[in-house]
């Protein structure tokens, strides 16, 4: 079993309309061996699982052996998330917390030497429990 020492949280910077065969077609174009993240929640709330927990995913650059990724579709040019893809969050992110309690919650601009603006909010204010 991975130590989890991170639950990044990420937008996709698509349009909320955007598919998950498109975003997980990216990746392979990309050539990663991996998908971007664990779980993706598109704007209707539904929970992607794209990876297993157990698993390596690539969210975020020396930091994936110890990180859990977990995404919305959206966040183009700014946080567009729905009430229903805020709630389905939240939810998620208080099931992996009591999952592993030891984690840190924080956006994906918020590790070192990131240079991007994902999400489109402030994550480590918002889930901080």
């Amino acid at each position: 079993m991975r130590t989890i020492k991170y639950i990044a949280v990420h937008c996709t910077a698509t349009s909320q309309d955007a598919k998950v065969e498109s975003i997980l077609a990216y990746w392979k174009r990309k050539g990663w061996k991996n998908p971007g993240y664990h779980y993706l929640i598109d704007k209707h709330g539904e929970i992607h699982k794209l990876h297993p927990e157990e698993k390596i995913s690539n969210g975020v650059r020396g930091y994936n052996s110890v990180t859990i990724n977990v995404c919305y579709i959206g966040g183009k040019d700014k946080d567009d998330r729905t009430d229903i893809q805020k709630a389905i969050m939240l939810g998620l992110l208080k099931d992996l917390k009591a999952r592993y309690p030891d984690a840190v919650i924080q956006g994906h601009r918020d590790f070192p030497n990131v240079k991007k603006s994902c999400p489109r909010f402030n994550a480590k204010d918002e889930y901080n429990f």
